[in-house]
């Protein structure tokens, strides 16, 4: 066993210990939390650190398979345009494929992150993820906008779920653009039946609200450009997300990503219907595709649950929460980074339900351990940084 001792120790399901000390297993199991060292663990190695004793980061959103897309998709185009390049630039030599994804779960354990809700389209990361240190929930993803297809596609998703057992994982939409109502329903009946988690990119662009609202905007050209034909599709006189909420089943817990286009009518609606809605923010991502981020401040004091994802490096120089943090911290400065802490730590344990194990510090957990310094008092800055002790 060791002891850690810190400036402060963020419990995050208790007030911050100023000065505080942290006791833990050789395997990471926390053993006590407390002001003073308890007179039994006196004997023991104790390491003082200047800075900040955090849990282990929770990413809720990610995308390993495409990794290999790091810098291959130019930065602001927006996101008809990012897809386009995604679709142009994904298929790759599995070697190669294999090896980013290798490195960005290398990656994501040295930025601190314990736990990650991963999209796959593919069964290239199921060995990777049995062998990963980070836990691993797997969204096997379902793009398919022709109602025709809407069972073939299911059927193929319910197959590649099976591939990633005895990990968790479960079937997933992919967007509001891209799953018919046809598919939406046979997602909602599995859902029913399995009460497992669904993640759904919602909200990421103007033109996803529009193609909703008047069947106008730049996705007509994307159909296109993919050669679908969407005639039987007529404009619903209201944005995507009030759309297919009556799609999703009430039994599952529903992680809603991204958000950028989300408005407090959406919000309101939302908060109408019988639904476990998580609200998931990657700014990075947003930034990186389409220069803006959500309307975050809207979310605030909703009581929401509310997480943090990282995206793809497709979308992203880096795979790490706290410079998530950071990029909502510099443009929301009357955040706290309690608020934010928590937003990346135990609200995304609990939506991937491993809150007995991660997110927070308390005896009898294997949390991780993160050390974060450079901060401004509690304020994060360009200079804050994190190390994994744990």
């Amino acid at each position: 066993m060791k002891s850690f001792k810190a400036d402060y120790v963020f419990p995050v399901y208790a007030d911050p210990i100023k000065n505080g000390i942290v006791t833990v297993t050789d395997s990471g199991k926390i053993i006590s939390i407390s002001e003073t060292l308890d007179p039994e663990y006196q004997n023991l190695p104790l390491e003082t650190l200047s800075g900040i004793i955090t849990p282990g980061f929770v990413n809720t959103h990610c995308h390993t398979e495409l990794s290999h897309l790091k810098d291959k998709v130019k930065p602001g185009g927006g996101l008809i345009n990012f897809i386009k390049d995604v679709q142009a630039f994904r298929n790759a030599d599995a070697g190669e494929v294999l090896e980013a994804a290798q490195k960005a779960d290398q990656e994501m354990y040295d930025n601190g992150i314990v736990a990650v809700a991963d999209t796959a389209n593919s069964n290239v990361t199921v060995a990777l993820k049995g062998k990963s240190e980070l836990y691993y929930h797997t969204f096997v993803e379902i793009f398919g906008f022709l109602p025709e297809n809407a069972e073939e596609l299911f059927d193929k998703a319910l197959l590649l779920a099976a591939e990633f057992k005895p990990q968790s994982a479960s079937i997933t939409a992919h967007a509001p653009y891209s799953v018919s109502k046809e598919l939406f329903k046979l997602i909602k009946r599995h859902g029913d039946e399995q009460s497992s988690l669904l993640s759904i990119h919602n909200q990421e662009c103007e033109d996803e609200n529009k193609f909703y609202r008047y069947k106008l905007g730049g996705f007509i050209d994307m159909y296109k450009h993919f050669g679908i034909n969407i005639d039987y599709f007529r404009p619903q006189a209201r944005n995507s997300l009030q759309s297919i909420i009556p799609l999703l089943s009430n039994r599952q817990k529903i992680l809603l990503v991204h958000n950028t286009c989300t408005n407090l009518k959406d919000i309101y609606f939302i908060k109408r219907f019988d639904r476990k809605i998580n609200w998931c923010f990657c700014p990075n991502a947003n930034v990186y595709i389409e220069k803006r981020l959500p309307k975050v401040e809207l979310f605030v004091n909703q009581g929401l649950n509310i997480t943090l994802g990282t995206d793809s490096l497709a979308s992203n120089k880096s795979l790490c929460i706290l410079s998530e943090m950071q990029t909502i911290q510099q443009k929301f400065p009357s955040l706290s980074f309690n608020t934010l802490l928590e937003w990346g730590t135990r609200n995304g344990a609990e939506f991937l339900g491993i809150e007995s194990e991660k997110g927070t510090i308390e005896p009898g957990k294997t949390p991780g351990l993160n050390l974060i310094t450079g901060l401004d008092g509690l304020k994060l800055t360009p200079d804050t940084k994190v190390k994994k002790l744990i």
